[in-house]
């Protein structure tokens, strides 16, 4: 039997995703089953959906991405299984995240022991964007709680990292509402998009609708190869040429091996030039052995730990990584190590050569290292990173 193909479909609430959907169930010529994600009690996506699929599964009152993620599970393989359909598509709830749905298709689960693998192959994750809301929405500043898009009080997700999550994940961007946008601004934002996630295709929707090819039996998904999609990773892996830089949107890598001060790296973070729209990396901190991660989207900063310099492991593990990775072999400094900040910051009409002096400005001076212990440290305690 061949395997069911998977659309998922993101984009924050109000973007158009069930537009879209409605539009490709319109165009099919298949039997199309849709999974819909909806996290009010009433669903209303369904009425709509009902007399255009073969089959209509919904999971409400949760998030597929987590609580109802074993549910999806079991809806997959009950549909695949009861035959009669050519295709899935999955329309997840405006505040889910990408990653964990995927995955979902990619491994065993060991609670159910169902393995999609067998039955089912991820297409394409498509994130519905819309033009005209999304830069206001990125740079609002505020959490899902605040704007009361999420009935759980420990989410404390900031609106800007669940939209930067579902952009840089993403095989295929539909963006929506391009007719409310000047054509200046269109081009600004999808080179913004670009930068953020230079892998993903990006196709104009005309009042929702797009062709159905563009979306469907695409076989653009690649769990690795999304992992690795974000434009920061792109810009830490691949020399960085000017020539690319288009509308004013710009990006450098920060790499220094000498450690930051920790009171004028949280004061620089904190009045960070509002032209940075998206930053990650990781930094050394003078204060402290553990290699630091951060990640900024819009106005929220996340920080976490990034495990271990491996210049502070035995001399013995240390020369067999060593000998395995010659990546860092070549990078490998006599007297740090691996300790060093490598950051990607990405803006819109960024002066670079000012940042990066106010960065440089913001490292540790041979007096200031050598008492290191003695400096005030305002940053907060790092947890460890999340698998991304």
């Amino acid at each position: 039997m061949s395997k069911i193909p998977v659309s998922v479909l993101s984009g924050y609430l109000g973007a158009g995703k069930t537009t879209l959907l409605n539009s490709m169930l319109t165009q099919a010529t298949e039997r199309i089953a849709v999974i819909v994600n909806d996290m009010s009690e009433v669903n209303i996506d369904a009425a709509l959906l009902a007399r255009s699929t073969e089959e209509l599964v919904e999971l409400s009152n949760g998030c597929i991405c987590c609580t109802l993620r074993e549910d999806l599970l079991r809806e997959v393989e009950n549909l695949v299984e009861k035959g009669g359909i050519d295709a899935i598509v999955i329309e997840s709830t405006g505040i889910s995240e990408p990653i964990p749905v995927a995955q979902t298709f990619t491994y065993i689960d060991e609670e159910t022991g169902i393995d999609l693998t067998e039955i089912c192959e991820l297409d394409a994750m498509i994130t519905v964007v819309d033009a005209y809301r999304f830069m206001n929405d990125y740079a609002s500043g505020e959490t899902l709680l605040e704007r009361k898009q999420t009935d759980d009080a420990t989410d404390q997700r900031d609106v800007s990292d669940l939209l930067v999550d579902q952009l840089e994940f993403a095989n295929i961007f539909v963006i929506t509402k391009s007719d409310l946008v000047n054509k200046d601004y269109l081009q600004q934002f999808q080179a913004f998009l670009a930068r953020i996630n230079p892998k993903s295709e990006q196709h104009l929707a005309v009042n929702g609708e797009i062709d159905l090819t563009k979306l469907m039996h695409r076989q653009l998904f690649n769990f690795d190869e999304a992992s690795t999609a974000a434009g920061w990773i792109h810009e830490l892996e691949h020399e960085h040429t000017p020539e690319t830089e288009e509308y004013g949107i710009t990006s450098f890598v920060y790499r220094r091996k000498r450690p930051f001060h920790p009171q004028r790296w949280h004061d620089w973070l904190a009045e960070m030039p509002v032209e940075i729209v998206r930053s990650k990396g990781f930094f050394w901190l003078a204060t402290r052995d553990m290699p630091g991660l951060i990640s900024q989207a819009g106005v929220s900063i996340q920080f976490s730990g990034a495990g271990e310099w491996v210049a502070t492991l035995s001399e013995h593990e240390k020369q067999q990584i060593l000998i395995e990775d010659n990546e860092l072999r070549a990078k490998w400094d006599e007297t740090y190590g691996d300790r060093a900040s490598e950051i990607v910051f990405i803006g819109i009409d960024m002066d670079v050569k000012q940042m990066i002096e106010e960065l440089d400005s913001c490292l540790v001076n041979d007096e200031e290292w050598a008492t290191s212990e003695h400096l005030a440290d305002p940053l907060p305690q790092f947890v460890a990173a999340m698998q991304e």
